[in-house]
């Protein structure tokens, strides 16, 4: 199995699968939620099976993109917000597998089983509000931005904010589900209202700081959108994609025709 496991706090752990992107399991007393299942390559179930110890496993998926929902195909069911339900369809389709397969083969990769045709598992309706896991427990939060139906996940037991790609110090705000950057600041705005000290990101193995989520957030200004650099990002070439740097290295890249820098969600300068 081609995953590296890192114990973030008690019962959280935080798991990288071998193209670089990241899950967590967490892991209470009565039964363990994880949250995403990465591209799917390797065995999405086998490490829950191993640190759950035998508890019921429940997968929640953030959102729909393939590098978080293909290894969902290791399971029987997944929760997912209702609006990235449409979505899941096209990221986890035969065109995005076989693109997968591609990219996975460049770093001498392969997958097990029939990566190609194997089905995805029953989805059923995500909702807001509580998981209790036995002593952990597991707040789910539609944080929508990234995609419509993205969902973060507060653990407000190790005050810690799993945020899947609602934030990641690199936030991508480009492809066509995406929202605009005003209503991005909206959600990370409500997940700084929660006393988090740590936040696990989607692609990252380490936890960041509260801070870097506050230096983001504070820099999502009008002025910032104004002046932000064309970028290009293939293949989504004909999108006017644009960078906004941000504090410590962070940077959001974002669909400029969405924006709107008067939109008060935005901070001034």
């Amino acid at each position: 199995m081609k995953f590296s496991v890192d114990e973030a706090a008690p019962g959280v752990f935080h798991i990288e699968d071998a193209m670089g992107v990241c899950m967590t399991l967490l892991v209470g007393k009565d039964r363990a939620l994880l949250v995403d299942a990465g591209y799917g390559l390797d065995d999405a179930a086998f490490l829950p099976g191993v640190f759950a110890k035998g508890r019921p496993v429940t997968l929640l998926l953030t959102h729909a993109h393939h590098d978080h929902a293909l290894g969902a195909r290791w399971f029987s069911q997944a929760l997912l917000f209702e609006q990235d339900a449409p979505l899941l369809p096209v990221y986890t389709g035969k065109a995005q597998r076989e693109r997968v397969l591609s990219q996975a083969a460049s770093r001498g990769l392969a997958p097990q089983g029939d990566f190609l045709s194997a089905p995805m598992p029953e989805i059923l309706p995500l909702s807001e509000g509580p998981i209790d896991l036995g002593g952990l427990t597991a707040i789910v939060l539609h944080a929508p931005g990234h995609t419509p139906g993205s969902a973060a996940v507060w653990v407000p037991e190790r005050r810690l904010l799993l945020t899947g790609d609602a934030w990641n110090p690199c936030t991508w705000l480009f492809f066509p589900e995406a929202l605009p950057v005003q209503e991005q600041a909206v959600t990370l705005r409500r997940l700084l209202s929660l006393p988090f000290e740590r936040a696990l990101c989607a692609h990252e193995s380490v936890p960041y700081p509260r801070a870097a989520l506050e230096a983001f957030t504070a820099g999502l200004t009008g002025e910032a959108v104004r002046a932000a650099e064309r970028v290009v990002i293939e293949p989504y070439g004909a999108i006017d994609t644009r960078r906004i740097p941000l504090p410590d290295g962070q940077e959001l890249i974002f669909d400029f025709a969405k924006a709107d820098p008067d939109a008060p969600s935005l901070a001034r300068g």
